[in-house]
């Protein structure tokens, strides 16, 4: 079994606010409701008849004309990028947004609202592992408009910017790690600006009825026009970045990666969401679903290693020795002087480390698991181990009886077992151990 996995997160409770949206100039309610694991965020039209809902996925988005519109069929959701950009950078991964309107309230044109509301509803673990992508290899695209973006490998989710106007106007750059607290305090407050003459062909057709100094900044020439002073001396490359978390959220996975951007915008961070998309699947495992033997017959080593990824030296099962119906196994492992643990665990007095015990179990645990689910495709993921209690030691030469029986499951992606190993049919360690499942 693999380390244990970042969790994804919900809201703790529901929440709402409501205010103006910019390009109608309605005023709508938008209101967050806690979502199960694995279900993303979706956005719900409440003013439509049956309500409804849409994936926050790049396949559904529609337009990204100075704002990100995802669609599915005649429903269309407006600028829906900050919004997005708090929930995915306070580490909120299911979610429902509820709105009455087409379009969320536009706030004072930062993310500060969704900020305060998503800290007013509180962040909580679930026990599913969070959809993580990490980078393994430099990612680019380029825009005729002369955008570059570029994700190269990170531990951590960093995002360096390059704004750049019209004529090279208020050229600012900006580089941070992207947490929940640097998030909130750097990039949150940023506000959305506008360049005078990009505008006003919009304003002379209304098209952004809800748009004044209130949500916006304003660029008219060198002069800024705003309602109150600048946040920060580089406000507007701040709020590129936000938009970027914005348009990525629509990936629909975690990215640990350097994005480094100029002159980004809602059309190149799009193409940046669907090239992660397409360089994700190309990292999937070519795992091939194998068909369990029917009825309640063991496993030799060759079709143990069709359903497990582990492999020597952290393959603890050598066959399955039978099946008890569909809730428990029995699997064997031997144990020869020659396992690579024991040149230096103990060398003079050799013993099978307990923490690999405990491995044992949950390989042989995930084996029954993946059995019930009747698929042999999947990755297990540790959640917990409970109880673990090691009795005896295990010496070279004995034969290791691994038992588990599931005393919990929900759904095929989640499951908890009551683990046992014996030698001899005396009980060597014990422990109970909860884990989940991943299809990639």
């Amino acid at each position: 079994m693999a380390a244990t996995p970042e969790l994804q997160h919900t809201i703790g409770k529901s929440t709402a606010l409501s205010g103006t949206s910019l390009h109608t100039g309605e005023k709508v309610t938008l209101r967050l409701q806690p979502a199960a694991a694995d279900h993303g965020i979706k956005f719900r039209r409440m003013d439509l008849q049956d309500q409804p809902t849409i994936d926050a996925k790049i396949d559904n988005l529609k337009t990204v004309e100075r704002a990100t519109t995802i669609g599915e069929g005649a429903m269309r959701v407006h600028t829906v990028e900050h919004v997005l950009s708090a929930l995915s950078a306070l580490g909120v991964d299911n979610a429902i947004i509820e709105m009455d309107a087409n379009e969320p309230p536009i706030g004072d044109g930062s993310a500060q609202l969704y900020v305060e509301l998503i800290k007013t509803a509180g962040v909580v673990p679930q026990e599913t592992p969070r959809r993580i992508f990490d980078l393994r290899e430099p990612l680019h695209i380029e825009t005729k408009n002369g955008a570059l973006l570029v994700v190269l490998p990170d531990p951590k989710f960093r995002i360096s910017c390059t704004q750049v106007g019209p004529e090279g106007r208020f050229t600012q750059f900006y580089s941070t790690e992207i947490t929940p607290a640097i998030y909130e305090r750097e990039i949150a407050p940023a506000r959305t600006f506008v360049f005078y003459e990009d505008v006003q062909p919009l304003m002379e057709k209304n098209l952004i009825k809800g748009g004044s100094l209130e949500n916006a900044i304003v660029v008219r020439g060198e002069a800024v026009l705003s309602k109150e002073p600048l946040r920060f001396t580089d406000e507007f490359v701040r709020h590129k970045i936000l938009d970027i978390i914005g348009d990525l959220a629509l990936f629909g996975h975690r990215i640990r990666g350097h994005i480094i951007a100029v002159k980004p915008g809602h059309g190149p961070n799009a193409e940046l969401a669907r090239a992660l998309v397409r360089e994700h699947a190309k990292t999937l495992p070519t795992l091939q679903p194998r068909a369990f033997p029917p009825g309640e017959g063991g496993l030799d080593i060759k079709q143990v290693m069709d359903i497990l990824p582990h492999r020597y030296p952290f393959l603890m099962v050598d066959r399955i020795l039978g099946f008890e119906g569909d809730m428990r196994i029995t699997g064997v492992k031997s144990v020869t002087i020659n396992e690579p643990y024991f040149g230096g665990h103990f060398p003079g007095h050799p013993v099978m480390p307990g923490v690999l015990q405990v491995e044992a179990m949950a390989q042989v645990a995930s084996i029954l698991m993946m059995k019930i689910t009747k698929s042999a495709s999947r990755i297990g993921y540790f959640i917990s181990a409970d109880d673990v209690k090691f009795r005896k030691p295990v010496f070279p030469g004995d034969t290791l009886f691994i038992h588990a029986e599931v005393t919990k499951a929900r759904g095929n992606r989640l499951a908890k077992a009551k683990c046992q190993c014996t030698v001899n049919d005396a009980v060597v360690s014990e422990g109970e151990l909860m884990f989940t499942f991943l299809d990639k």
